[in-house]
């Protein structure tokens, strides 16, 4: 038991753990992300949680446009390589292989089992430090064999981002 029964109660939600992939014309960027849900059948919509600080809210509200690499567990070497912040490793891209995806052109990362592609239909001020992404499916591919199971979490890591 904790002193702050709130913090230990988020702490208990399993997440996964994705990078979040953007573009604006030329400019990509690729974050590391786990807030994330699917909210509607139909249209297939996801939410996202994206910090308002994140370089990525800037490069999605202007592209309209984001991915979602998801990885197996045993890649989890690929996507530590991106959980610097830009503002701390501006070349964070460098490096980093990746193909453009065919329906955004937002980063098909090498090394993701699937990948989620989404057009931006909504982005939402939670008065938070958080705004909610919503984007609607337009293409996916599955690049590795994989399940839930498999799929790459931060208790997987050991990590908690919550509370």
């Amino acid at each position: 038991m904790t002193a702050d029964p709130i913090k230990e109660a988020l702490h208990r939600l399993p997440y996964g753990f994705y990078s979040i992939t953007s573009r604006n014309g030329n400019e990509v960027n690729a974050m590391v992300g786990n807030w994330l849900t699917q909210v509607s059948f139909e249209p297939r919509l996801l939410l996202f949680a994206l910090s308002k600080i994140a370089y990525t809210h800037e490069v999605v509200s202007a592209g309209g446009v984001f991915a979602v690499n998801i990885f197996n567990k045993e890649d989890d070497a690929v996507i530590r390589q991106l959980t610097k912040a830009r503002a701390k490793k501006p070349d964070k891209m460098a490096g980093v292989a990746w193909t453009p995806g065919p329906a955004t052109g937002c980063p098909v990362l090498e090394g993701a089992a699937a990948v989620i592609e989404c057009r931006v239909v909504h982005l939402l001020d939670t008065g938070g430090d958080h705004d909610l992404l919503v984007g609607e499916v337009v293409n996916a591919l599955i690049l590795k064999e994989g399940n839930a199971d498999t799929t790459l979490t931060l208790p997987d890591l050991k990590w908690n981002y919550a509370g």
